[in-house]
């Protein structure tokens, strides 16, 4: 069924994922001009225009991938233990994604010194905690499909 709790779940850790396109990770402020990290690039904001000078075309591929994987479980809803299965590995995807992100950051002038964290940083935060009330969902099934087959 793919009316399942643990589809909304899986659907929404895919949505924070794709989120962190759009949304800076980490900003840092120089004297006149503004740098932020987002998984496309290193930008730099001057006199109001935002010029990319570094590009991130890995990373962005990385997180397309993860967010691919979170949509792509959805649709695995038949066979419950390969569902979770490919949450969990899609955990572990964002654990090295996130490691991924801090080694890029580091690439800043200054690194991370003086950096102001922005609501990016919690996205992948966020998609770990939907992939495991996915899979608590799942569980929640199996225990249910146990007890109906025991009343039987």
């Amino acid at each position: 069924m793919i009316q399942r709790i643990q589809s909304i779940w899986f659907f929404l850790a895919a949505i924070s994922l794709l989120l962190l396109i759009i949304i800076p990770l980490v900003s840092k402020a120089y004297s006149t001009t503004q740098v932020s990290l987002l998984v496309t690039g290193i930008y730099e904001i001057a006199d109001g225009k935002s010029i990319k000078t570094q590009d991130f075309m890995g990373l962005f591929i990385g997180t397309i991938a993860t967010a691919l994987v979170a949509l792509i479980n959805i649709f695995a809803f038949k066979n419950r233990t390969l569902q979770k299965r490919i949450a969990t590995i899609n955990i572990l995807l964002i654990v090295g994604l996130c490691f991924w992100i801090f080694q890029s950051a580091q690439l800043l002038e200054g690194a991370l010194a003086g950096a102001k964290v922005e609501i990016g940083v919690a996205l992948p935060v966020l998609a770990i905690i939907f992939l495991a009330l996915g899979i608590r969902g799942i569980n929640k099934d199996e225990q249910l499909i146990r007890s109906a087959d025991r009343l039987r």
